[in-house]
């Protein structure tokens, strides 16, 4: 089975930096969504698909112990960077092996197949809005304008273990694969993506197209797409990048030195040497535990003056956080404040159990506030 690859990105209308990565190295393809904060989200989107890309040429596990290899990369750099702390990444990789598409998948960003002009989408989103809607709380309809449509309950590098979906998808020519991320699907419509994928030939030109659609819809986020089409016969080839690209994530072969020969040194340099590596060991594990525990912690505290879901505890040890926010809601809190149900307790935080029972807080406060501006404020 031949494949034509094409694949663009842009940074949107909205945001100020590009946190998305994709990975176009016949026959392994992947979308990339990165998440806290500019730096942080492209650091976690192109560590991750650059570990998954040096795992697949050093034959090392399948494409899910990629994924989950690329986790632990996201996850370690998190902690031992403050800069990038409480970074993630959403990941879904296409491996194309003959006739057969072996898909790893982590977050919301999708893969769709387009056959005979029917569009199925081949992965599922791990996002709370999705669990309220496979446990009946609300509809498809009701999701797609919900406000946390985009909390996530799965994301590479949160967390030093991850469930990754795997599945393996039967291909013929004339299919099409898209991978992409929600800057697309949070804007475009799936059966709009549909009509473009079958209307358009050129692979190239089809992902243009579907990124400059999303863009007049709004473009409230990255955008990023992978198009693959699969024939009996032709060449593959790869789309050109497009201005404005996030590069691709393409690890650098570290350049040969020249063989020396072993140097003696004398013993307590030596002995120093181990008793330094023997500390930061200890150190790195220090973090790390630290960081699996405030993993853990939950709680509701204000963020840009609206109340927000924050993962952690509300401390601060030397300059190091130890917390960052998950979602920050548009309830103003100083009118959250002015209940005395929440008064003074916002500022110093309002723990949680975990993440469903944080976001069952927000919804308490916002249905008290929304109460209140009914009613007229509280005592």
């Amino acid at each position: 089975m031949k494949v034509s690859a094409a694949a663009a990105t842009d940074i949107g209308l909205v945001r100020e930096g590009n946190e998305d990565s994709y990975l176009v190295d016949e026959p392994l393809f992947a979308v990339a969504d990165g998440m806290g904060g500019h730096r942080g989200g492209e650091v976690a989107s192109q560590l991750a698909l650059e570990t998954v890309e040096k795992l697949f040429q050093k034959g090392t596990g399948d494409l899910a112990e990629q994924v989950q290899e690329a986790n632990r990369a996201v996850f370690e750099r998190s902690v031992e960077d403050r800069k990038v702390a409480g970074m993630g990444t959403t990941l879904t990789a296409a491996l194309v092996e003959g006739d057969r598409i072996r898909l790893a998948h982590v977050g919301d960003s999708r893969a769709y197949l387009l056959r005979d002009g029917e569009l199925r989408r081949l992965t599922e989103d791990h996002t709370l809005v999705h669990r309220m809607v496979t446990e009946g709380e609300i509809s498809e309809e009701e999701a797609e304008a919900h406000p946390q449509r985009s909390v996530l309950t799965r994301a590479l590098g949160v967390d030093m273990v991850v469930d990754v979906d795997d599945d393996v998808v039967q291909v013929r020519s004339g299919d099409r694969l898209l991978l992409c991320t929600d800057g697309l699907t949070g804007m475009v419509s799936e059966e709009e993506i549909k009509e473009m994928l079958q209307g358009i030939a050129d692979p190239s030109e089809a992902a243009e197209r579907l990124v400059r659609r999303a863009n007049e819809a709004g473009g409230v986020d990255n955008i990023t797409v992978v198009v693959l089409d699969f024939s009996d016969d032709g060449r593959a080839q790869d789309g050109p990048a497009q201005d404005g690209e996030a590069p691709v994530a393409r690890p650098k072969a570290p350049a040969e030195k020249p063989a020396q020969a072993p140097r003696r040194r004398a013993f307590p340099w030596m002995r120093m040497a181990i008793w330094a590596g023997a500390a930061v060991a200890v150190i790195v594990l220090g973090l790390v535990g630290l960081r699996a525990y405030l993993d853990t912690q939950w709680y509701v505290g204000v963020s840009e003056g609206n109340v927000a879901v924050y993962r952690g505890i509300p401390a601060e040890v030397a300059g190091f956080r130890l917390h960052h926010v998950v979602v920050e809601t548009t309830i103003p809190a100083e009118v959250a404040e002015s209940l005395a149900l929440y008064r003074d307790r916002l500022d110093q935080g309002i723990t949680a159990d975990d993440r469903e029972a944080a976001n069952a807080i927000v919804e308490q406060i916002r249905n008290d506030v929304e109460a209140a501006q009914r009613n007229g404020p509280g005592p």
